[in-house]
């Protein structure tokens, strides 16, 4: 099958989405294939060898099927990363056990904090989990299914903040601190997970190698601040410091509440 280029799609009906694409009919041979298949192998082949390892051709090898059996299920190298991204949406989202028969997070109002450290802790284990994962963040808004649900929970936790119901802009403008904070801290912890594994030594080595050089700098005396902070500073696990960052913006979401 040759796939469908944008000008062939309905732009009217959005049925050109593969959100909303129906699946071919199954077929038991040469073997069964399925978009939940085709993204499993993609997510694996992306685990193991990132992103740069992900192609129709390689998914297809995975499933020992012939490359164009796949573009019944993805036209696009493109569609196939949206669907890798929801895949792993899936984690983050609340699942049945967070969420009121009401449909929101099953939360205090009180509560909305710690509904956010759960929200972002779900985000920092399958950042870690699918490294990959990040670098497909921060374009335009994912719209799959399980990224809508993680949306939801986090915009309606927001709702929940004292003063802020009733306030969309408001809850939006938060939305955007909140997971702007995920997404950079997050690029930065796994960038220094992938180089501690590209160099062969650890973020603490690394630094222990560096100490000569950076004490014969600060000793001149031009940058007293970067001085007195790495000299007094807590040094924190990666852990504590997302953690202690994402207290911050917490804090400045509820400075806002009128």
């Amino acid at each position: 099958m040759t796939p469908r280029h944008d000008s062939d799609t309905d732009s009217d009906t959005g049925s050109g989405l593969v959100w909303e694409r129906p699946e071919p009919p199954e077929r038991r041979t040469p073997g069964p294939l399925s978009r939940a298949l085709i993204v499993g192998a993609a997510v694996e082949l992306a685990d193991a060898d990132g992103l740069e390892g992900v192609s129709i051709r390689r998914v297809a090898a995975v499933l020992e099927v012939g490359p164009m059996r796949l573009y019944g299920y993805v036209e696009t190298k493109a569609e196939l990363l949206e669907l890798m991204v929801d895949a792993v949406y899936a984690e983050i989202a609340p699942g049945p056990q967070d969420v009121r028969p009401g449909g929101r997070p099953d939360g205090r109002q009180e509560g909305w904090r710690e509904e956010l450290r759960a929200i972002a802790g779900r985000h920092r284990a399958a950042a870690l989990r699918h490294e990959w994962f990040i670098e497909l963040l921060g374009g335009r808004p994912h719209l799959g299914p399980n990224a809508l649900a993680a949306r939801e929970a986090a915009l309606a936790v927001l709702w929940g903040v004292p003063g802020f119901a009733g306030r969309p802009t408001l809850v939006q403008q938060a939305a955007g601190a909140f997971h702007a904070y995920l997404a950079g801290r997050l690029r930065v912890e796994v960038a220094q997970r992938q180089a501690e594994r590209s160099e062969g030594r650890s973020n603490h080595d690394w630094q222990v190698a560096m100490g000569p050089y950076m004490v014969r700098v600060l000793e001149a005396g031009r940058h007293p601040t970067i001085a007195e902070v790495m000299r007094a500073a807590d040094h924190l696990t990666p852990g504590e410091s997302f953690a202690a960052g994402l207290e911050m913006v917490l804090d400045g979401i509820a400075a806002q509440a009128p």
